[in-house]
This record gives C-alpha cells, structure tokens and sequence, in this order.
C-alpha cells in the first residue's frame, strides 16, 4: 500500500463516520491523521506501531488501523461504514461543492441516494427548496452533474499511460510486436480508449491467448474477429487491442495514431495521407508523409492542419524536448504544503541534470496549505541563502512565490514583500466561479502588476473533476505579450493549462512558456514530461520555453526584470 492509499482510506472512513454521525472525537481523530499524514515521506506501510506513534497527528489506536490496512489492504471499521452507504451516495462526493453535510441532508430529508435522483430533484427544483441550499447552489449541483457524465469513461494522460504500458509488458509476452496507438500515443490530455496493436497472422489464436490474460474483462457484443474491446480490472476506460499481420501493422500504427482530420490533409498531387498509407510500398511513417507529399509530422501534433501550418515556419528538431529543460520554477516545499524541503527538492533537480529550481510556495492567503506570511517569507529566504552558498557555479536555487490573485485582481502581498522574491508566479485558487468578463479582468489586472512574473494554470480547471473558469484567451495572452508576463503550463496531469490549443497563439504573440510541474514532492518533478507532451502537440518550441533558459540566462533575465521594476 502506498502513502496516499493509505491516507484516502483514513479520509473516506472519516467522511463516513460523519455523515454517519459517529462519535465526533473518534471523527476529528481520523481527519487530524489524515491531514498530517498526507505530507508525511515516512514508509507508512513498513512502520511498526511504536514508529508510527511517533508521526504527528498519529496516536496508538489510528496506528494500530495504518497497520491492519498495510497488512490486509482493508479497514474493517471502513467496511462497516460502507455496508450501511448506498453507492449512490458515496458517488454523490464527487459532486463539486457538496460536503458531507448536504450529502447527508440530501439523503436523510429527500431520500437520494444515487446521481440520478439527485438529477431529476434538482430538475423538479427540490433541492432549491431545502434549507441552506437555494437555487444558486441547485444550478450548480446541476452544472456539475453534466460536466461528470460528459467525463465518465475517461481518464488522465497519466493514467492511460500506466495503463498501456502495463498491457504493452503483458502482451509482449505473448507476441512479437506490440504497439501503443491511438490517443495515448497522440498525448491526449483525457482517453476514452486505451488502444494496442498486435502482430499476429492468427487472431484466432491471439483471441484466445487474451481470453485467457488476467484482469482483462472483454465486451464479447464490442468486439469481433480482429478486435478485442474491454477493460482492464480496476479502470473504468475502455481497452481496445487490434490484431494485425506483419505486412499491415505499420501502416495501421499510423493510421491509428493519426485524428481524422489530419489524415485528410493533402500534398500538392491531391494524395492525402490516408491514401499515401495505404499506396505506399513503404508504410515507415516518414514514408507515408513523403509519398502524400507532405512535411513529417510528430506523433503528438497529429490532430489536424494546425501541424502544417506550424511547418511551414519550423522544422521538428525545434519542438522542445525534456532534455532542453534547465530548471524548474513552480514547486511547493514542507515551508507550505509540499511534502520534501527545500533542500531535498533542489538535491533531486540536480540528480536529474537540472541547473536551477524554484521555489513557489503558496502565499498568505492560501492559509488551508501553510501560505507564507511576510515573517516566513524572510525565513524561508534566509534559508535559501544559506543553502545556495553551498552550490558552485552551476547550481542555484531562485526565491519564487506563488502569490493568490485576490477576487479584484490584486496579489496577496504588499510591493515591499513582492520585491524580495526573484520571480512572482500568480495563481487564482479562490472564489472560482466567475463569468467570463469577471475572471479575465481579475487576469489583467494580475498580469499588469510589475511583479507578476508567471502567469499559473490560467483557468484553474482540474481535468475529470473541475471546469476551469472561462477566460478571454486572446486578451489574456495578449496582456501578457504587452506586460512581458511569462504563461504557465501547470504540467500536473490534474491540470494541464494552459491548454495546448493556446500556445502557437501564445508564441506568435512572443509570449514564452514555463513548463512548471507545481510538484508537491519529489515525483512530481517528474510531471514536467506531461508538460513537454502537451507543449510539443501544441507546437512548443525550445526557444519559446522559459525554463529551457540556462542558469546564466536565467539570472540575466530576472535580474533585468527587477531593474526594470525599480525604476
């Protein structure tokens, strides 16, 4: 069991036990722990009672329970909790702004206990007409509603990625060639379909040989002879294997790897590229663009003429590549609500090659994460100080902040504060729901302040779980090219945002882009691939990529910038 497991069962119970209005001591016990533990590095599932006492937050008796759920999986006091919950109810927590107290309200005074009863009650106007709630807060039980069921069945590019990469290490056992397609390898932010292609000259044999795989689940109506549809125990995504003789399958990979779309764009003769892959003797993938006539096109840019357009301006070595990142400048510490120190954060940034980390922690306002008052932000400093006197030349550690856009534009620090940081990234994390004039006048009056360096996830959506606010991308993006305001590309697979369709508009406004991985631990350095994905579909190029800068650049540019402000 990892941490995280851990700590979710620990939540859920607590969840449970107060909508079940369990004894409210034993509640605030499962919650506290919860709380520390969710920043806890400690190896939760090999510690013996007697280390785990020793963690805050955590007494003898929720000890005792990390031990029965490491060692069983399981928690029977959960079980318990969950034999008296309707499922229904239990999925109506994943409704935006319900709380366990309107959920129980739901379910004891109107008998809901499932989506579509809370559906139909908010169409009738019942839950407008419950104390504490109100039409405002039924139109968006609604809204949140619609936007689940338009999820369901998808899941993360992270996700999908773990996914296929488990099916490809299972099937290759079995056949020659086993190939990722479709939208996973088309770096697609959300996946209804995991798809895999396997070589094979009898499918009726590699049928069989799927049949018998564990965990797999087949949808015997969805599939047929040459198709396997199902799903993988555990996810709720569906899983597509095609099955291929050894003369089709590179043909067939680029096909699958290809959006509609694009596959209609054509050369010069009038041969598209589905045409070419089909006449060519050569189906290599180069191959295929050369016969239509056509520029080569990376896997990832392959969803429509946007690709073309952007090669008729660059050549693919251009796309940034991870190896092109010096640096890293949104990431969250133990200072706030991160879960390593400074020190150990900027000590794995050099283990992985890198030449400068930054630290953005949240600021004042964020109290629910640990936000930094001016005091801390002096600590924090002097600390940095400290540590950055123990690196050479090739190594620095910059002194960032990530400061809340308050409702009317402003950020949460007076001018004072904001000119010791080296660099600002401003971020909305509050007071979210907005019409579209009202967050993108609270973005540009953030972006015009002289302090705001990075613009973070601009529209603050959570990919599956949360709408971003709606914001006029062009004006936004356009501020940012008059206010030299670099734009964020929360790399976190829960975010993503900006969205990769704004970024050739982004770079021919001359606006860079920082692939800022806003980790919260050490593996969340790692989220920067996801965010190299998402900019080279969106046609990103190294030289358009603010942490592709060098150390020397870096502080050139920052330094500039602070002289600029002072006047």
């Amino acid at each position: 069991m990892t941490n995280s497991e851990i700590v979710d069962l620990l939540e859920l119970t607590a969840r449970l036990m107060e909508l079940h209005d369990r004894d409210q001591f034993k509640t605030r016990t499962f919650q506290t722990a919860a709380f520390n533990l969710d920043k806890s590095t400690a190896d939760l599932a090999n510690l013996p009672v007697d280390e785990l006492v020793k963690l805050q937050g955590v007494g003898k008796s929720i000890a005792q329970k990390i031990r029965e759920i490491a060692e069983t999986g399981r928690l029977t006091e959960l079980d318990e909790l969950m034999a008296e919950t309707p499922s229904g109810v239990l999925d109506m927590f994943r409704i935006k702004g319900l709380g366990v107290k309107k959920v129980r309200t739901l379910w004891r005074e109107l008998g809901i206990d499932n989506l579509r009863d809370l559906q139909l009650a908010g169409e009738n106007g019942q839950i407008a007409k419950i104390k504490g709630f109100g039409a405002s807060t039924q139109e968006k039980i609604l809204a949140a509603l619609e936007f689940l069921q338009e999820q369901q069945g998808k899941v993360r590019m992270d996700k999908a990625a773990m996914i296929a990469n488990m099916l490809h290490d299972e099937l290759i056992k079995h056949f020659e060639r086993v190939e990722v397609s479709g939208q996973v390898r088309l770096k697609a932010q959300e996946v209804d379909t995991i798809q895999l292609l396997v070589q094979t000259s009898d499918p009726v044999s590699a049928m069989l040989t799927l049949s018998n795989l564990p965990n797999l689940v087949q949808n015997e109506r969805e599939s047929s002879p040459f198709v396997w549809r199902g799903q993988l125990n555990g996810f709720d995504v569906q899983v597509e294997i095609l099955f291929y003789s050894a003369s089709q399958i590179d043909q067939q990979l680029f096909i699958h790897s290809a959006a509609e779309p694009h596959l209609k764009q054509a050369g010069p003769t009038g041969v598209s590229l589905l045409q070419a892959a089909y006449t060519t003797t050569d189906t290599v993938e180069t191959a295929i663009y050369e016969r239509a006539g056509l520029p080569y096109i990376v896997p990832e840019m392959r969803e429509d003429d946007f690709a073309f357009r952007w090669a008729s301006r660059h050549h693919n070595d251009e796309l940034v590549t991870w190896e092109d990142l010096r640096g890293t400048l949104h990431n969250h510490s133990t200072w706030s609500d991160g879960k390593q120190s400074v020190a150990g954060m900027a000590a794995y940034c050099r283990e992985l090659g890198l030449t400068y980390f930054g630290i953005a922690d949240h600021s004042k306002t964020a109290s629910y994460a640990g936000g930094l008052d001016a005091e801390r932000v002096q600590q924090q400093q002097l600390e940095i100080d400290e540590l950055n006197k123990g690196f050479g030349d090739d190594f620095r550690i910059f002194k960032g902040i990530e400061s809340d856009i308050l409702s009317d534009g402003s950020l949460d620090y007076d001018d004072a504060t904001l000119a010791t940081f080296d660099y600002v990234v401003a971020s909305v994390h509050q007071t979210l729901t907005m019409s579209l004039e009202k967050a993108t006048t609270r973005l540009l009056k953030a972006i015009e302040n002289p302090y705001t360096t990075i613009l973070g996830h601009p529209t603050g959506r959570l990919l599956l779980a949360r709408e971003g606010y709606p914001i006029d991308h062009r004006a936004i993006i356009d501020a940012c090219a008059e206010h030299n305001v670099v734009i964020e590309i929360n790399a976190s697979p829960y975010r993503l945002d900006i969205d990769w369709r704004w970024i050739e508009y982004a770079m021919q406004q001359g606006v860079m882009l920082s692939i800022n991985p806003d980790a919260h631990d050490l593996a969340g350095l790692l989220d920067m691939h996801y965010g190299v994905a998402v900019g080279r579909k969106g046609g990103l190029t190294k030289a358009m990529t603010f942490n592709a800068l060098t150390l020397p650049e870096m502080n050139d540019y920052l330094q500039q910038r602070r002289e600029k402000i002072r006047g």
